[in-house]
């Protein structure tokens, strides 16, 4: 054994010295590859950022280097030299550094070269020719550095070039052809410059561009369409933050394929009525913050495709009524933080894909001119087809702080000196209070009596009329203006007359709809469900969060849901009326939440049914109270419920989903009880079987004949004699012995059958006899 081993070690010994000879050998070119203070964990990457080097390391053996972070350190100058070797690097990263100075020669090596970042230096220009090497560069960033002027040559041989930033340079001016050179480029940053002027042919020779940003410049006043005339593929034009304060007519009539065009934060004052003209597939336009006090009516034919526009932060002081009319696919608009007072009521009837509206901001002026806008905004909530609306009335003096929605007809009243011709008879106003007190004093005075607390009370006090049910909130439940005066009383009742279908179906027909007038007379049902002693609520979030409780499905159909809640006792204040209910309701998911929502009739049940809506699709309902026609500004997060919309075919004669799962789900529990079953068998079944196989073995005892016997003195032994005379029985099957001088075997072989053993007995007496 011990000399095939030491042949074994001989012939590996070569072997050993010869691995440890080679790792000694490749010692010194893995320090040459990768330099001291750098990283080369990642294949084929050198990672040398933010290493405080004042100079390029060198390697010894680059060839396998595809990636070369250079960023974050102190390096100032790149010689001819520091690259020559490298001549695989697709990537180099010079970023952060402060590099002043690019020798002519320094990508000279550099022809895989595919991305080059050179940002964040002090770079004063680029000399000519210095990238010309780089055919097939993609990628270059030369953003905040220190480059005053370009030249046809600066970018003269990337022709592979899609991707350009010149951003945050002292750049004045561009010549022609700037850019000639680039037939691919797609992307050009130029924002955070100091461009002042821009010549007809700058941007000639960039039939492909796509994204051209100009913002953050000192442009006063752009007037050629030849300048952008080159650019037929471009898609996003930012000038926003210039000093642009006039736009010649058809200065983007070259643009086919604009789709976002931005000119915000200018000083725009006016624009003429062509400057649009050939945007027809514009789709984001951008004019907040400039001066602009008027729209000339024609401006925004050409855009039939618009669908956001930004008019914010201007001088708006009115809207011709057909401004929007040529903007059917408009989603988007926003008017706020102008000067706005009126707004013509089908100023928005031809914006049928409106969904967001922005009016805040604005001087509104609540008088009867803004009845026309108030039902348009009414229609277009009730139908979950725009977002909430804030117009926020500033005039009259009575009004200020109150918000539209919430202002009945008749408190839109004709302002001084003028008249109101609007296509639908005004209505009736309220009567006038009765006393020398104001009508506000007298609402306090009723909370007073009816006992409201702090919180109700201040913010009635605070804006009374708001109090009253909004106009949206009426035109929903489809209550008709129309009071008849009431026998016997100074007061005018409403008339009950019939209403539209609702959009919620509840399991009993609606009462009679009360009229807008409110306060009304007091009645029973203005505090049901009311118990003698039962807590006043006067507050919508107290109502939300004291007594709205258990909201919960009891029917989900295709394109239908039931949902009920329920109420604890209460009462409320007479002058607010009984408490209503808005159901919120929207898919699960969404990123702006309820935009859909629906009042219930007054005195309905705590029921409703939702319907039109879309099979196989969660959704979140939620419940809240009204109550005076005010609801908590805090959103419903307690009464909510999710539930799923069953698919189409799911309702009538589709197998039950639930109870297929449980059938599915047992029947695996059995067979996987059944598979356990079985393996169990099999163990038990092996190891009856193994120990079966291991019982023990009875075996016979005999005299060894490697020893002489003991006594010589008779015929017979004393052992065999004692042998002999403690034998036992023949038909016993054990037969063991005390002699320590014994062979043993098996005790089959010794009590087959009788015979057997007489011939056993007379071939041992005849073996151990003198």
């Amino acid at each position: 054994m011990e000399a095939p081993r030491r042949l074994g070690l001989m012939l590996l010994l070569p072997w050993v010295v010869c691995g440890c000879f080679s790792l000694l050998l490749l010692l010194p070119t893995v320090e040459s590859m990768c330099p001291e203070p750098c990283d080369c964990q990642l294949q084929q990457h050198l990672l040398c950022t933010n290493r405080g080097l004042r100079a390029v390391p060198k390697t010894a053996d680059p060839q396998g280097i595809v990636t070369y972070s250079l960023g974050g350190n102190l390096i100032a100058n790149i010689s001819a030299f520091d690259f020559h070797r490298l001549a695989g690097l697709q990537r180099l990263d010079l970023q952060y550094n402060r590099i002043r100075w690019l020798h002519p020669k320094a990508f000279e090596r550099l022809v895989l070269l595919e991305e080059l970042y050179l940002g964040n230096n002090r770079l004063v220009a680029l000399a000519p020719g210095t990238l010309r090497p780089l055919a097939k560069l993609r990628i270059l960033y030369v953003n905040a550095n220190e480059i005053g002027r370009l030249s046809t040559a600066s970018f003269a041989g990337l022709g592979s070039l899609v991707k350009l930033r010149l951003d945050g340079n002292a750049l004045a001016s561009l010549g022609e052809a700037t850019f000639s050179g680039l037939p691919n480029l797609l992307y050009l940053h130029l924002e955070s410059n100091h461009i002042r002027w821009l010549s007809r042919g700058a941007f000639a020779g960039l039939p492909k561009l796509r994204f051209l940003d100009l913002s953050g410049n000192q442009q006063s006043s752009l007037r050629h369409p030849e300048t952008f005339g080159p650019l037929r593929s471009l898609s996003t034009l930012l000038l926003s933050s210039n000093s642009l304060q006039q736009l010649g007519g058809g200065l983007f009539q070259h643009l086919p394929t604009l789709a976002k065009l931005s000119l915000s934060s200018n000083r725009l004052t006016q624009l003429a009525p062509d400057a649009f003209a050939g945007l027809g597939a514009l789709k984001e336009l951008r004019l907040d913050g400039n001066l602009l006090s008027h729209l000339p009516a024609t401006l925004l034919e050409p855009l039939h495709s618009l669908e956001a526009l930004d008019l914010s932060r201007n001088m708006l002081a009115a809207l011709h009524p057909a401004a929007f009319g040529p903007l059917p696919k408009l989603r988007e608009l926003s008017l706020r933080d102008n000067a706005l007072a009126v707004l013509p009521g089908e100023l928005f009837t031809s914006s049928l894909a409106l969904q967001r509206l922005e009016l805040d901001g604005n001087a509104w002026s609540c008088d009867c001119r803004l009845r026309g806008l108030k039902r348009w905004l009414g229609t277009r909530h009730s139908q979950g087809r725009l977002l909430t609306v804030f117009v926020q009335c500033r005039l009259p003096p009575t009004l200020a702080g109150k918000y539209l929605d919430y202002l009945q007809d008749a408190q839109l009243l004709p302002p001084d000196g003028a008249d109101c011709h609007s296509g639908t008879s005004p209505s009736p106003s309220l009567p006038p209070a009765t006393g020398l007190q104001p009508r506000e004093q007298q609402w306090q005075l009723i909370l007073a009596s009816e006992g409201l607390g702090g919180n109700s009370s201040r913010s009635l006090a605070q804006g009374g009329p708001r109090s009253l049910p909004s106009a949206s909130t009426m035109h929903l439940l489809g209550a008709e203006e129309g009071l008849a005066p009431a026998r016997g009383s100074g007061r005018a009742e409403p008339t009950p007359k019939a209403s539209p279908p609702d959009l919620l179906g509840s399991s009993r027909p609606p009462p009679p709809l009360a009229g807008p007038a409110w306060p009304r007379r007091a009645r029973k049902h203005h505090l049901a469900p009311s118990v003698a002693g039962a807590p006043l609520v006067s507050d919508a979030c107290d109502f939300n969060k004291l007594f709205l409780c258990n909201l919960s499905v009891e029917a989900v159909g295709i394109s239908s849901v039931t949902v009920r809640w329920w109420v604890r006792p209460h009462r409320s204040p007479r002058l607010l009326g009984p408490v209503r209910f808005r159901l919120l309701f929207d898919r699960f998911g969404a990123t702006v939440k309820f935009q859909r929502f629906v009042y219930l009739a007054e005195r309905s049940e705590t029921a409703a049914t939702l319907r039109e809506l879309r099979p196989d699709t969660p959704y979140l309902v939620c419940v809240e109270g009204v109550l005076g026609g005010r609801v908590c500004p805090v959103a419903p997060r307690d009464h909510c419920v999710g539930l799923v919309t069953l698919p189409n075919g799911g309702a009538a004669g589709g197998p039950d989903q639930q109870l297929l799962t449980l059938v599915l789900l047992a029947v695996n529990a059995l067979l996987l009880f059944v598979a356990l079953a079985a393996w169990v068998s099999r163990l038990v079944r092996r190891k009856v079987q193994g120990r079966r196989q291991a019982a023990p073995v009875h075996v016979r005892q005999m005299y060894s004949t490697r020893r002489p016997l003991r006594s010589m003195g008779t015929g017979v032994s004393a052992d065999f004699s004692g042998f002999q005379s403690h034998r036992p029985p023949r038909s016993a099957v054990a037969c063991a012995l005390s002699e320590t001088d014994l062979i043993e075997f098996p005790c089959e072989r010794f009590a087959d059958s009788s015979s057997a053993r007489r011939g056993e007995d007379h071939l041992l007496q005849q073996r151990f006899a003198d």
